[in-house]
């Protein structure tokens, strides 16, 4: 049985909640229908911001529409583009410094199960990530094990946690079971926390 019992995806807002500050640069390479795009935009205030990535239009409806409905719009950038792009349009100015990068592999909730994060370009992401982070920065990863695809990814991705400085990364949450999500947190500073 396990102790802690909250959604992971609260964990990870938690943890990142004490990390990041106002005018904090951010970035969700994975939008989704936009939970994380407007937690990290809400954290990082007026004077931050955040990058938002994903493949799918829809996915960047609903991010819009649900940054829109929060008036914090202003605070984030939305880009048609794969992940393992996300170098590619962050502006100079933030190379080096982003604080948080927020992954949520697997597929759109409500959308086209077909469409999921692969572990080629996952990894790819996570270097990319790895590069423009601060040297106080996180990376947040949520792996969904359970879909079609769920548990290869996790597979490359956890042999990729071993090479390449397995003393960043912390392991808060894994819920019993093959399948189930497993929520990393990659960092320099990061205590881990009791769960």
């Amino acid at each position: 049985m396990h102790r802690n019992l909250k959604p992971l995806t609260r964990i990870a807002h938690e943890q990142l909640s004490g990390l990041l500050q106002p005018g904090d640069l951010a970035v969700d390479a994975t939008a989704g229908n936009g939970h994380d795009t407007l937690f990290l935009a809400r954290t990082v205030g007026e004077a931050g911001h955040v990058w938002a990535f994903d493949i799918q239009t829809a996915a960047l409806d609903a991010t819009r529409k649900r940054l829109d409905e929060a008036g914090v719009a202003d605070r984030a950038t939305l880009i048609q583009d794969g992940h393992q792009h996300l170098d590619r349009h962050l502006p100079d100015h933030a190379r080096g410094r982003i604080r948080a990068v927020t992954f949520n592999l697997g597929y759109l909730p409500g959308g086209d199960h077909g469409i999921i994060t692969r572990p080629e370009t996952s990894l790819a992401a996570l270097e990319a990530a790895r590069a423009v982070l601060g040297p106080d920065g996180v990376i947040s990863l949520m792996i969904y094990r359970g879909h079609s695809g769920g548990l290869e990814e996790f597979e490359a991705i956890r042999t990729w946690l071993k090479q390449a400085h397995p003393e960043l990364h912390c392991l808060p949450h894994q819920p019993a079971g093959d399948d189930g999500p497993v929520l990393v947190l990659l960092g320099n500073s990061l205590p881990c926390p009791d769960c």
